[in-house]
């Protein structure tokens, strides 16, 4: 007699609760298409870890437009991470299928996640690895592809991600790794930072190995390759947008 409403309120709590995830994390990612995002996950829980070292928690960390970050970073990171990040919805199904090929062989397994997909789990979600977090990270994925502009992505990707020691994002790394700002960063100092976005904390970008300075040499000429992100004509069109509201004041 009592089990039918216990079930009846465990559905209505369920339905309750799938609601408010999905309100509150649409509202989330529409609400950081257009705001700065300050902090995330990964400071916190770095953060922690330093405090349960013994040490001070601090995190660097300043969030700069789009337009304010070297022209060379965005291709640096996308010849490094993800060839195909302007045409790709997400998800790389083409490396996601070589990964799987390889990995029947390799010890050390290869990911095929896109930089869309590190995004989504820099800005909401943690960094261990797990299929809860995958299946989220899809999911998330999924929201920012949908609402958010490739360009978009990639400013909350280079202002987001690890990129040293408590350094989060290009203004961070360009201040504390070569001493200048994240629009003065070079080609060179962009490919450097690149080649270690893998493992940040293990690589410095400003006293690389010579296994980093490899990996540079292969990013800058992959950079010379691959189609220059934004495009041309979008960049063209933004240009003109804005001298057009300066001509209207």
């Amino acid at each position: 007699m009592h089990r039918q409403p216990l079930i009846k309120k465990l559905l209505r709590y369920t339905r309750n609760l799938l609601i408010f995830f999905f309100a509150s994390t649409l509202l989330t990612v529409i609400i950081y298409r257009f705001m700065p995002v300050y902090i995330t996950p990964l400071m916190v829980i770095r953060s922690v870890q330093q405090i349960f070292s013994g040490d001070k928690p601090t995190w660097k960390h300043t969030w700069v437009s789009f337009d304010k970050i070297s022209p060379s970073m965005p291709m640096a990171v996308i010849a490094s991470e993800d060839n195909r990040f302007a045409e790709h919805n997400g998800f790389d199904f083409i490396e996601i299928k070589k990964a799987v090929k390889e990995n029947e062989t390799r010890k050390r397994k290869r990911g095929a996640s896109t930089i869309s997909q590190q995004t989504a789990k820099n800005v909401f979600l943690w960094p261990q690895s797990s299929w809860v977090r995958k299946g989220l990270e899809v999911y998330f994925t999924f929201l920012i592809e949908t609402f958010w502009s490739k360009e978009r992505i990639m400013e909350v990707y280079l202002n987001s991600i690890e990129m040293g020691n408590s350094i989060y994002g290009a203004q961070a790394a360009a201040e504390n790794k070569f001493g200048t700002t994240a629009a003065k960063l070079t080609r060179s100092q962009c490919a450097l930072i690149a080649a270690t976005l893998p493992n940040p904390i293990r690589f410095d970008s400003a006293n690389p190995s010579p296994y980093i300075l490899k990996r540079q040499k292969q990013i800058l000429r992959l950079m010379n390759l691959i189609p220059k992100f934004p495009p041309e004509e979008k960049t063209t069109e933004k240009k003109e947008s804005k001298s057009r509201k300066k001509k209207k004041r």
